[in-house]
């Protein structure tokens, strides 16, 4: 057994993703770590659904379609793999997805110069740096990380 045994993986459903998840999937296989994928939606129903009764938002659709096409294809190549959805501020939900997973490694992706993806992400990644019991592996994403359409 390598020195990872589960690998938290925070998608942002934009093209940075498929650059994470090939160095993950090596990190993965060298170590035989079992691979959980965490998606945040942060749209305003994603924000407040719990509070107000909200019925999932097309943004929260949309993410859950796209969380489990990952899973599926992950474990169509080999890898032992789980999903989890979640809603809020990215920052927490990854710091205590990790811990309630049990998850030795998180796994983020950086963006380029788009200066609301600087804004979100870097304060994220700040946070989950500072905050996380477990080493980060920090992957920079294409330049502009603009999300992807249709995943």
């Amino acid at each position: 057994m390598g020195p990872f045994r589960r690998i938290l993986v925070a998608l942002d459903h934009s093209r940075a993703d498929s650059v994470l998840l090939g160095w993950v999937k090596q990190l993965a296989r060298l170590s035989q770590a079992e691979i959980v994928l965490l998606h945040v939606s942060t749209g305003w129903a994603a924000q407040w659904q719990g509070s107000l009764d909200l019925s999932d938002s097309q943004e929260m659709r949309e993410d859950r379609a796209y969380l489990a096409q990952v899973e599926k294809q992950l474990q169509e190549e080999g890898f032992r793999v789980t999903s989890r959805h979640a809603s809020g501020k990215p920052a927490d939900r990854i710091l205590e997805t990790a811990r309630a997973e049990q998850c030795d490694l998180i796994a983020m992706a950086s963006h380029g110069h788009r200066l609301l993806s600087d804004l979100i992400y870097g304060a994220t990644i700040t946070k989950v740096r500072h905050e996380s019991e477990v080493p980060i592996f920090l992957v920079r994403g294409p330049a502009g990380g603009a999300p992807s359409e249709g995943g």
